[in-house]
């Protein structure tokens, strides 16, 4: 996997999702419960952004229609979103966050 330094961690605020451009992919990076998470950016609902929702229980909401999605495996937890949205990769180097939206084949 090749991994892109996102943002610093000390950029990130506990609970605030922040939108960043990864490869050309719009990514929600979310420092929450000691962990950092990267997930799509846009609602597998109403194709939205999901860094202008809230977080909570390690979820992300949408601001649209309320539906919510676990940071860690992209699951909608409630209608009306049913698809799940894509989760990436993240690790931590000294105060960098790296993110991966790519797979080696």
């Amino acid at each position: 996997m090749s991994y892109l330094k996102v943002c610093s961690l000390s950029e990130l605020a506990e609970d605030t999702p922040r939108r960043v451009e990864v490869g050309g992919i719009a990514v929600s990076v979310v420092r929450t419960e000691g962990e950092v998470f990267a997930i799509n950016d846009i609602c597998s609902h109403a194709n939205v952004s999901l860094s202008e929702g809230e977080v909570e229980d390690c979820r992300i909401e949408c601001w649209l229609h309320g539906s919510s999605f676990d940071l860690r495996t992209g699951k909608p937890s409630g209608l009306p979103a049913t698809k799940p949205v894509p989760v990436y990769p993240v690790k931590i180097e000294g105060d960098d966050v790296l993110v991966s939206v790519t797979q080696e084949s």
